[in-house]
């Protein structure tokens, strides 16, 4: 997702989560979710029946919880009914709404591995997470954005990242309406003259956030196959030469570079998709939604990056989604530097290079006056708060700095097996740092710990001279930051001329003053700090 938002502890065997305020039912698993709503031009009410299917993991259940936003100002969802279906047919089931939960009774307790199937009917105006309105061509559209707990605003669900489960949308609208969802569509019918109903089914398994429900009178292309995957351009009408142009040149490379780099795409097509209801981008698996200002025909830059970004969640964030949304860096971090992955393989590692030190000063700009955080939050009560430059731009150098200390192969290795092993489910920081340690051989405890969990970041001070005597470069260096000392080494690049091959040097740096001395053949013209640009630091460094 983009929105556009312009040290050392031993002893610690994991990088665990802080407290989650969301009540996790573990013992309640759904399994599918099939939505079939009504949608109108003669009022923004939706109608909506809603059958559920619920795996019940343990026995003496009684009821179950869902999130569904309750009538508040003339805005929200009225439940009209609940049925239990059972083998006899279905049941009416009291139900309880308040405090934006749904809570249902079962018509028994619950045995041990049991499936139950609910249907809610119910209708209401949303407040947000789907908005109904008009685009920038003053045309009326319907599109969602459950970032990142909104989903229940306008379905009941388990409205959180930790459970996933398959899904179907099965909409009636105006027949003068295309409409776009998750999979694949199974059914466009026109039923009258005046409204059309058309089905989309999702068979992997993803978290309610990523749900996704598009209705607008679109140009639709479909541009190529990928891996047999139709790749797809929904734009408004208006928007058609421009919209075909700008998604189509750069999605089928992205989505090649990461398959090959990452494992196979989870999806059964990918489409792009111009919206109204988001600022950037929205990643939801296999139909991504852009800001409708994103089509501007001329190519753009930025825009690209961000179809980029959004593509690389497919993988990060959509196939293997954090359990819990204080590991949110797994995906935002991870689509951050996968962004940059993808620019040094088409465009060059010097485009790589510019693009990390672009992050890089976007964390300290954005802690600039700012007190310091860790990537990982502690304890995530504020759900406005659940991104911020050190879950994107710092969970990306991060990223960056790991695969630097264990080397590329090992990287990749880490990254394919860490893939393999949760797509399609969640996975914790731990998961993750388990993974690249297996492949890396190396003990990452103190990493993880360090740059994860650890607010700040390394702030050095130092300065060099030259030795005529000795021909040597003599430097003194400390790290000054507040946040606690952090272990990590800082290469110093020693030049004999400007713009001639350089000598590496690598020295670890103390609280106090460190002193270290390196022998050179000559004079040197210049020297500097992290030439390679591979470590997130500030620092000042002169020469005496």
């Amino acid at each position: 997702m983009i929105r556009f938002l312009s040290i050392l502890f031993l002893g610690i065997t994991g990088v665990a989560s802080g407290t989650d305020k969301y009540p996790k039912n573990p013992d309640v698993d759904v399994q599918h979710y099939r939505f079939e709503l009504e949608l109108s031009d003669n009022t923004d009410e939706i109608k909506c029946t809603a059958t559920i299917q619920i795996l019940l993991k343990k026995k003496d259940i009684t009821s179950i919880r869902l999130d569904l936003a309750g009538v508040n100002a003339g805005k929200g969802m009225a439940v009209e009914k609940v049925l239990q279906s059972l083998s006899g047919g279905e049941a009416i089931r009291p139900y309880t709404h308040s405090a934006n939960q749904l809570v249902i009774n079962l018509d028994h307790a619950s045995g041990e591995k049991e499936s139950v199937i609910l249907i809610i009917v119910y209708k209401g105006v949303p407040a947000t997470g789907l908005h109904i309105g008009n685009n920038k061509y003053n045309e009326r559209t319907f599109f969602s954005d459950n970032w990142p707990d909104l989903a229940k605003n306008w379905l009941p669900v388990v409205d959180h990242v930790y459970d996933k489960a398959t899904c179907e949308f099965i909409v009636k609208a105006p027949v003068r309406y295309q409409v776009v969802s998750n999979g694949l569509k199974v059914e466009e019918t026109s039923l009258d003259s005046g409204t059309k109903v058309t089905h989309w089914r999702q068979s992997v398994p993803l978290s309610p956030w990523l749900y996704v429900l598009g209705v607008a009178e679109f140009a639709v292309q479909y541009v190529d196959p990928f891996e047999g995957k139709s790749i797809q351009t929904w734009v408004f009408h208006q928007d058609r030469d421009a919209g075909f142009s700008d998604f189509g040149e750069p999605t089928k490379d992205v989505l090649n570079f990461y398959s090959d780099y990452v494992g196979p795409f989870a999806y059964e097509k990918l489409a792009n998709i111009q919206a109204s209801s988001v600022a950037g981008g929205m990643e939801a698996a296999s139909a991504i939604l852009y800001n409708e200002k994103s089509v501007t025909g001329g190519g753009s830059w930025r825009w690209k990056k961000v179809v980029i970004h959004e593509i690389a969640h497919q993988w990060f964030g959509c196939a293997v989604t954090e359990y819990d949304w204080d590991d949110v860096w797994l995906s935002e971090g991870f689509a951050t530097f996968f962004t940059a992955l993808f620019m040094e393989h088409a465009y060059g590692n010097d485009r790589f290079i510019e693009e990390m030190k672009l992050e890089r000063k976007q964390v300290f700009d954005y802690l600039s006056g700012k007190q310091d955080e860790p990537v990982i939050h502690k304890d995530l009560s504020d759900m406005s708060k659940v991104t911020s430059p050190l879950t994107y731009q710092k969970g990306s150098w991060i990223l960056h700095m790991l695969r630097d200390k264990i080397g590329e192969e090992k990287f990749k290795a880490g990254i394919q097996n860490y893939y393999r092993k949760y797509m399609n489910v969640t996975a914790t920081t731990d998961d993750f740092r388990y993974e690249m340690e297996l492949a890396s051989g190396v003990d990452l405890t103190v990493f993880f710990s360090q740059w994860l969990n650890q607010p700040g970041h390394p702030k050095l001070k130092g300065s060099w001279n030259y030795n005529a005597k000795t021909k040597t470069v003599e430097i003194e260096i400390s790290q000054k930051q507040n946040t606690g000392t952090i272990d990590f080494p800082v290469e110093v690049g020693i030049y004999a001329k400007a713009g001639a091959s350089r000598k590496i040097r690598s020295m670890i740096p103390g609280a106090v003053a460190t002193r270290f001395s390196f022998p050179v053949e000559s004079k040197p013209d210049s020297v500097v700090l992290d030439p390679r640009t591979v470590l997130l630091a500030e620092w000042v460094f002169v020469k005496k």
